[in-house]
């Protein structure tokens, strides 16, 4: 454990955090917290999730931009349902980028787990375009994605990563149900307004 990782939970923690309350300021310090990972996998060999933080800068500018051009209330987002035929491509996606990533990986790196971090690192964004795009689903998606990587963190002799996943568990569950009841109550907002003359 090193005074890196330390402060790369705490801005993660904080990153996640904003991003359950679906406000857009979650964006930036999710970059800073990502900056921070890159450094860290790097160390423990783990290139699929070095990459994945750099691509995540990127996908932190674009979940931003969407937030910030999306429905704001209070200074927070809207929450939607994610369409299916959506979400059949987004994992069909996510499945071609896990088998092409780890591929490369097996082939042409020393790194530790190929096969299983690159399909980390494809799912995670998908859950990050979902999360993006506002949908609800993007949480459960995280749910399953964080279980994996507190194995992984704790294999990967990186105990303090490993918590954090686990705390990310809990605060995705809580995103989860804050997201789930702002699209519930908007949907029976608008049950309402249609069933006034």
């Amino acid at each position: 454990m090193s005074d890196l990782e330390i402060i790369a939970v705490i801005v993660n923690v904080l990153g996640v955090w904003l991003t359950a309350r679906r406000t857009p300021w979650c964006w930036p310090v999710n970059v800073i917290a990502v900056l921070l990972y890159v450094w860290i996998f790097y160390d423990v060999k783990l290139y699929s999730d070095m990459l994945l933080q750099i691509v995540f800068v990127f996908m932190q500018g674009y979940g931003w931009w969407r937030w910030r051009s999306g429905q704001l209330e209070a200074g927070r987002v809207h929450a939607e349902r994610l369409p299916l035929p959506v979400a059949f491509t987004s994992l069909a996606i996510g499945a071609l980028l896990a088998l092409s990533l780890g591929a490369c990986m097996a082939r042409f790196t020393d790194a530790q787990v190929p096969w299983l971090d690159a399909a980390l690192t494809a799912y995670s964004l998908v859950a990050s375009y979902w999360a993006a795009r506002k949908y609800v689903a993007s949480w459960w998606l995280w749910i399953v994605l964080d279980v994996v990587y507190t194995g992984l963190y704790y294999h990967k002799s990186l105990p303090l990563t490993a918590a954090l996943y686990a705390g990310f568990i809990i605060l995705a569950l809580y995103g989860l149900r804050a997201w789930q009841r702002d699209l519930q109550a908007r949907q029976h907002g608008l049950e309402n307004a249609q069933a006034l003359p």
